[in-house]
């Protein structure tokens, strides 16, 4: 059962998941990765979700990282290995996630919370947001898959350069840089952001996009052409043959084939 670090919504096919420690900058302590990895695998077969929000309380932080108290035991290297672990299961859930996820910076995402943003599959960015690997700073790693992502998404030469300089990137940087995919504009909020980026996804049927997220997931693994053609085959044969798919064949033909 989720404890008490995360507040969780259902509305309208969106999963609202809220990280609800404002006063602790809503550190990630093992209490709350535990409590998002065991929230989103629980929630994986759930067909009602068509889209997952993650953000953290108040206007401050997303996530200011780990929760150094709470971690400071952590001083042998297999204690710290473990911990790694946990973190990065925890962050895996959130990555293969069935449906899109999409990560709501009502603040900074700095150091693990970074890392959180980033295994989410979108970011979008209040416009005093920031998003920090500013992990060398505490003279550590990156430890949650956070920095494969980076290197991924940024590729190894600008990705590097923001782990070795520990460089703080302001939201439109981040937009400029592609760690970003919208930042709210002058006047609107975050929720209003948010609800412009996510008006698209919802338009989709739930098998829809799940295929597409599976595709994704295929690709972020490294799996085969072969394979992820025999993936996308047997994908669009699903969604085919959906009564879904008829039905908006049928309509599309009645208005003579037009859009």
């Amino acid at each position: 059962m989720v404890g008490t670090n995360l507040r969780v919504e259902t509305e309208a096919g969106v999963l609202h998941v809220t990280i609800n420690r404002a006063e602790k900058r809503n550190a990630l302590s093992r209490a709350v990765l535990a409590e998002l990895r065991e929230l989103f695998q629980a929630r994986a077969d759930d067909a009602a979700v068509l889209v997952a929000v993650l953000r953290g309380a108040g206007d401050r932080c997303f996530a200011a990282g780990g929760d150094l108290r709470d971690l400071s035991a952590v001083r042998r290297s297999d204690e710290a290995t473990a911990m790694a672990e946990e973190g990065k299961a925890a962050l895996e859930a959130v990555r293969r996630f069935p449906v899109p996820v999409v990560a709501a910076l009502n603040g900074d995402a700095l150091g693990g919370g970074a890392e959180l943003a980033l295994a989410c599959d979108f970011r979008v960015l209040a416009i005093h947001a920031a998003i920090g690997f500013i992990h060398g700073r505490l003279n550590i790693a990156t430890a949650w898959g956070g920095g494969v992502d980076l290197l991924r998404l940024l590729g190894p030469a600008l990705g590097l350069r923001l782990l070795a300089r520990s460089e703080l990137v302001d939201a439109e940087t981040a937009l400029s840089l592609g760690l970003a995919d919208t930042v709210a504009h002058s006047g609107e909020t975050l929720d209003d952001a948010v609800q412009r980026f996510l008006e698209p996804l919802r338009q989709q049927v739930p098998q829809v996009t799940r295929a597409y997220k599976a595709l994704a997931l295929a690709a972020r693994e490294g799996q085969s052409r072969e394979a992820m053609l025999a993936l996308e085959t047997r994908l669009f044969s699903d969604t085919w043959i959906h009564p879904d798919h008829w039905m908006a064949a049928e309509k599309l033909l009645a208005r003579g084939g037009k859009s």
